[in-house]
């Protein structure tokens, strides 16, 4: 009888003429296939999401690696149904966590390498789009990231950031101006 209940992660349940749907313990336990089937799902999208803030693709690719363990460690304690809210705010958590420990170690190699990007000659809209994109701070830059590159909805960012409701659409707002006025400044110049 306990195999049988292994093999369904849901079962269903009438109690007073309603009928529910309850999850086993089972359905709530990752496996390592469900496991992989993630790392080959979410890895591009989580690699996108970090690079696009942090500007180093190293760096992007050690908070992805970092995620994955994470998960791995927690694999017991994930459910196979919420792998991709809880990759992706545990790679925002990370990617912060690195922002601070690089901004404590190198405000000035920072400030050389954004230099770099100064001298760039624009050749067309996506890449007016990036560098805007580049200079908005760094949550309404996450926010928006989660929101209009990764189709996230206001309550999952919230979720994924530890931010209010409010507060996302305040950042995504923000976000949009700046944007929306880099982009009319820029055409102005070209």
């Amino acid at each position: 009888m306990q195999v049988f209940f292994n093999l369904f992660l849901f079962f269903a349940v009438t109690f007073h003429r309603q009928t529910r749907l309850i999850y086993t313990k089972h359905a709530a336990l990752m496996t390592a296939e469900e496991y992989n089937k993630a790392v080959d799902t979410y890895a591009d999208n989580l690699y996108r999401f970090v690079v696009k803030n942090l500007k180093n693709e190293a760096m992007a690719s050690d908070v992805v690696q970092d995620t994955f363990e994470k998960l791995w460690i927690k694999l017991e304690n994930v459910s196979g149904l919420k792998v991709k809210t809880y990759l992706f705010t545990s790679a925002y958590h990370t990617m912060i966590d690195y922002i601070r420990k690089e901004k404590r170690y190198s405000d000035a190699d920072l400030l050389t390498l954004n230099e770099g990007h100064e001298t760039d000659n624009y050749s067309d809209l996506a890449e007016i789009l990036e560098r805007a994109v580049q200079n908005l701070p760094q949550d309404q830059r996450a926010v928006v990231m989660l929101r209009d590159y990764e189709g996230y909805s206001y309550r999952e960012i919230a979720d994924i950031t530890k931010l209010s409701e409010t507060q996302v659409k305040v950042y995504i707002y923000r976000a949009r101006v700046y944007l929306k006025n880099y982009i009319g400044s820029m055409e102005q110049v070209i």
